[in-house]
């Protein structure tokens, strides 16, 4: 099934889960691919492969290593893995989000495939997972791929350029979403197994040697990519503005769940637990809840970031904590002494909103017994 056709007359396909690219002249590819990849200029045909093999259902490796996987993948697809480079992901293709932006004779298409919800993270978090002679533990499902073309001449060093800023603009369309990390308690900045393709071509009698930010080039592929990523998150995952107003995606990241806040009721013995959800679900959408929450976990990852310190904030917590209390109708203060480190004061504070927002699910369940 062709899906879109790029202004160098390339068609996109989509079958077999997977979208595949057929170049119709010379191209110049920059890749992260493990078959094919890096810089090369003889391909002829590149493609993102959903290996998911169903919902519940964990991605397995075809083959000892992921060279030899993604090759016995490219020939299920029916193309040659001399001449293709391919990326993987568990997204499904039929989630794919195409954006193209243009200027003048210039155009750049992203096409972006994405989740994140099990596997984002922030740059410099713990790893999983450590490679020894090629070989390496599985990682959790949760990518997000780009397939970048770009319908003018670039040079080699222009491409890596193009990766850079290509990277950036997806970090920021995540930081925008303010989708937190799973391994830490920080704002991701990707997934751990994200994957790029660069497409250029090299038959164009444009070349463009800069794709920085104070280039027209730089700003396109900004203003293709960003869009396209937040697309891509919300037909995968649903992840959007509306569903990230919710005091748990917000401090999910430094502990807070729906587990955890049950385990830690007091009441269990006389509430069951479908009408416990069903309170923290009204809670957690309250509107100045929300906000104030939102204004906490800023708190927190200045601290977290060394722009403030714990005397700078403790007084702004307190405020937002009352904010909190408020808007649940019960009576909670919170106080912070300047002295405590930064890990104390997160998790003092993190144990204090467990402790309110149950409380304000008691009140409503008390409310209806």
């Amino acid at each position: 099934m062709i899906i879109y056709t790029l202004p160098t007359g390339e068609k996109v396909h989509r079958y077999q889960k997977s979208i595949v690219i057929p170049f119709t002249g010379k191209r110049s590819v920059l890749s992260t691919a493990h078959i094919n990849g890096g810089y090369q200029e003889d391909l002829k045909c590149v493609y993102n492969h959903d290996s998911n093999p169903g919902a519940g259902m964990a991605c397995s490796m075809k083959a000892d290593t992921i060279d030899e996987h993604m090759k016995i993948i490219t020939k299920e697809i029916g193309l040659d893995p001399k001449t293709t480079a391919g990326i993987a992901t568990a997204a499904s293709m039929d989630n794919v989000a195409i954006r193209a932006e243009s200027f003048e004779e210039i155009e750049v298409t992203a096409i972006v495939t994405g989740g994140i919800e099990v596997n984002g993270g922030r740059v410099g978090d713990p790893s999983s997972w450590h490679e020894k002679n090629g070989k390496h533990e599985q990682v959790k499902p949760g990518t997000i791929n780009i397939i970048l073309h770009i319908n003018g001449n670039l040079p080699a060093e222009t491409m890596t350029r193009v990766l850079v800023t290509c990277t950036e603009a997806k970090t920021a369309a995540i930081q925008e979403l303010m989708e937190g990390s799973k391994y830490s308690n920080g704002l991701a900045t990707g997934s751990g197994t994200d994957g790029t393709i660069i497409i250029a071509n090299a038959e164009s009698e444009n070349t463009y040697n800069f794709a920085g930010k104070h280039c027209k080039l730089g700003e396109l592929i900004g203003r293709a990519v960003k869009p396209a990523v937040k697309e891509a998150l919300y037909l995968q995952t649903g992840l959007c503005p509306e569903l990230q107003k919710s005091v748990i995606r917000r401090t999910q990241r430094f502990g807070i769940s729906q587990e955890k806040l049950w385990e830690a009721f007091a009441r269990k013995e006389q509430v069951i637990k479908p009408d416990y959800i069903e309170a923290l679900e009204k809670i957690d959408r309250i509107p100045e809840l929300v906000v104030a929450s939102v204004l906490y976990v800023h708190l927190l990852d200045q601290l977290n970031w060394g722009l403030l310190s714990s005397a700078e904030i403790e007084d702004e917590i307190s405020k937002q904590f009352k904010q909190m209390a408020e808007s649940l109708d019960v009576e909670m203060e919170a106080s912070y002494s300047g002295s405590q480190d930064k890990d104390s004061v997160i998790e003092k504070s993190i144990q204090d909103l467990s402790q309110m927002l149950n409380a304000g699910i008691e009140r409503r369940l008390l409310c209806t017994e």
